[in-house]
């Protein structure tokens, strides 16, 4: 394979080594956070949800933060293929008009702009998300505390100067300032959120249930990175308070996973974490993105498989990178450019999904390599 890594814990290698890779062994689909580079993963999303899975009836559960979420979200609606290929087109085809010396759009302006994009986007079809047969979707959020509890123009970026710190000297502290909160969706007749399927121990969590009334509010939350988009504030049936992107609390969910099952089944069955992402390191959260030490595999992810392009495939890519956020800023007036860079590596990317189909037709060990 020239484009597309496989990475696995060692669990997952075991796995792989003794019953092949099949659509019934996967148990959980994570979404990372990571803004425009998430979409190098389109194909690779419509080739899992809309040809891979169909073939296979387990439940499944679906995590994700900022895009994660809204890649997760989407792959619970009907044809799920077709709205995929539209979140892509959404996603690259956002623009916002600035006014005379306006160097970028404001907080409020982004956040005005991605709520009309989210009606329009699944408009009635919220509850067609939330009562999808087989995907149980978990949007994750940061709830802030302390100085975090509202968004403010002086508390704000002192609150986060002092997550930073807390993080720094041990990632759990950060919980004081930022709490992981989980919108999940509901079960049974009692309609109780659906289990979470990590350990939330390591980090300060809470979840709530994930409802028709809250959901656009949660998934908007999921995606509004400070001082780009605006907080969400006082999201129903959940504490009040400011909700921000869950990428800071879980920018990549290195998450303690759990192997969960439903009823007697196959010992392999929903045994795996199969992960599309954009790299190989898994980070835990946002604020980790310079703490090099935390970029390694732990524990928990033992039964991760994760998809990834090789740096050297995307060396090829214009700008010989993924998109990024920052070509927001390099084609800031060269809307169109932008447009064409990231429509190009959206289509070499589809070389990822080509790769992966190929070797699920004739699985080769030799191609995994170490998580």
């Amino acid at each position: 394979m020239k484009a597309l890594a496989i990475y696995a814990g060692p669990k997952a290698r075991e796995h792989l080594q003794r019953y092949g890779f099949l659509p019934q062994h996967v148990g959980v689909i994570p979404g990372a956070a990571g803004g425009p580079k998430g979409l190098i993963l389109g194909p690779l999303d419509r080739f899992i949800f809309g040809q891979w899975l169909p073939q296979s009836h387990q439940f499944v559960d679906l995590v994700g933060a900022s895009i994660g979420a809204w890649r997760m979200a989407t792959a619970c609606l009907n044809d799920s293929a077709h709205a995929l290929v539209r979140l892509e087109k959404d996603y690259i085809a956002q623009h916002y008009e600035l006014a005379p010396g306006q160097r970028k759009p404001s907080a409020h302006q982004v956040s005005q702009a991605f709520v009309e994009n989210l009606n329009l986007f699944y408009g009635d079809r919220i509850q067609e998300v939330l009562s999808h047969p087989r995907y149980r979707l978990h949007i994750l959020t940061s709830y802030g505390k302390g100085l975090l509890h509202r968004e403010h123009a002086l508390r704000t970026p002192l609150g986060y100067a002092c997550a930073f710190a807390a993080n720094a000297m041990h990632r759990p502290w950060m919980g004081r300032y930022l709490e992981r909160v989980v919108f999940s969706g509901l079960e049974g007749v009692q309609k109780s959120p659906h289990p979470l399927p990590f350990s939330a121990q390591d980090y300060p969590t809470q979840q709530i249930a994930l409802t028709e009334g809250n959901f656009m509010a949660a998934l908007q939350a999921s995606c509004s990175i400070p001082f780009v988009l605006e907080a969400v504030h006082d999201i129903s049936g959940a504490p009040r308070g400011a909700y921000w992107d869950g990428g800071i609390t879980d920018y990549h969910l290195h998450l303690n996973w759990q192997n969960h099952t439903d009823g007697p089944t196959d010992e392999s069955q929903r045994a795996l974490v199969l992960y599309p992402h954009f790299q190989k390191s898994v980070i835990p959260g946002w604020l980790d993105k310079t703490l090099k030490w935390r970029h390694g595999a732990s524990s928990f992810l033992d039964h991760t498989v994760v998809l990834a392009p090789k740096p050297q495939w995307v060396q090829t890519l214009p700008q010989n990178k993924l998109p990024d956020r920052q070509d927001f800023v390099t084609y800031a007036d060269d809307f169109p450019g932008r447009v064409r860079v990231w429509q190009s590596a959206v289509q070499a990317s589809q070389q990822l999904a080509d790769e992966f189909a190929q070797w699920l037709e004739k699985p080769d060990l030799s191609e995994i390599q170490s998580l």
